[in-house]
Formats: structure tokens, C-alpha cells, sequence
């Protein structure tokens, strides 16, 4: 629900998420044993339907409301607002491979294998697209993932693939 909140308001998002189980049952037998990088190619091939079929697009202000109401964590109430508005506006700035490379390894927790399926892209160029989000965020000051999130608790993965 979380990766279609991030890039649909929430009644489209809850379609997104029924769509994708419900692929997911007719199909049940080639889903394969490691199924969240499966349901989330399955959950991205939804959105980009909705969205030739005539919803939306998201604009840069309606996308940080959607980071801000993902990014709410119950557990760190102590993080400032402003921090996370901070994080949330850096994150905007990077482009939509860039970001989506960056929150599929941070939030979402995938190993950049699974992150490269996702995005539908070879494994080196998943690789690139999280060095030039990680390059853009620090040139900006900013470190590489949103502290307040539980997933970006761990070191993410370099271009090697080692944490």
C-alpha cells in the first residue's frame, strides 16, 4: 500500500493494491517464491495503466503530501517537522528514476536486485540511477535516506552491492 500511496492519492492507491492481489491470485501459480518484488513490478504496471487511461499526474506539491503522510512514523514522534519537510523537498528535487531507486532500497527495504526488477532496469543501471540520487543528495547536504524511517536504519548498499 505504502509504494501506491506514494505515487497515487489514496482511493486510487487502494485500487492499485486490489488490482495487484488480484493479478496475483490469477496467477498464482507463476508467482514466484521471493513475492514482493513481483507484486511491486505488478503494483508499477498498474499505476502506469491508471495513469495512460487519463488519472492524473501528480505534481510536485501533492507528491510531498504523499511523502509526508508515508514518512509519518508512530515510533519517532521526536523528529522535527522541519527536518522531514527538508528531506521531503530534497527528495523532490531528484529525478522520478532517481527517487524511485532511492525509496525502493530505503523505505521499501529491497536489495538493489530486487529494486532493479521493479524499476525494469539491469542491475548496473539501477546502480547508477541510486549513485547520482545519493550524489544529488549530498550535494545538497542532505545524507543519503530519510533518518526517521525504520529501512534507512541500516547503511544502504554501495555500487558494489555490499552494505
Amino acid at each position: 500500500m505504502a509504494y501506491a500511496l506514494r505515487h497515487l492519492d489514496s482511493e486510487s492507491a487502494q485500487d492499485v493494491v486490489s488490482e495487484t492481489f488480484l493479478v496475483a491470485w490469477r496467477k498464482l501459480a507463476s508467482v514466484p517464491d521471493d513475492p514482493l518484488p513481483w507484486l511491486l513490478v505488478v503494483a508499477r504496471n498498474t499505476i502506469s495503466n491508471l495513469r495512460r487511461s487519463g488519472h492524473r499526474q501528480a505534481r510536485v506539491a501533492v507528491e510531498l503530501e504523499r511523502f509526508r503522510q508515508v514518512a509519518e512514523p508512530a515510533a519517532a514522534a521526536d523528529v522535527l517537522a522541519t527536518e522531514r519537510a527538508t528531506v521531503l523537498t530534497q527528495l523532490a528535487t531528484l529525478t522520478p528514476k532517481e527517487r524511485e531507486a532511492l525509496l525502493l532500497i530505503a523505505w521499501d527495504g529491497l536489495t538493489p536486485e530486487q529494486a532493479a526488477r521493479v524499476a525494469g532496469c539491469s542491475l548496473p543501471a539501477f546502480h547508477v540511477r541510486l549513485f547520482r540520487a545519493r550524489r544529488r543528495l549530498r550535494a545538497s547536504g542532505e545524507p543519503d535516506a530519510p533518518p526517521h524511517v525504520d529501512a534507512a536504519q541500516r547503511p544502504l548498499p554501495s555500487a558494489g552491492g555490499t552494505a
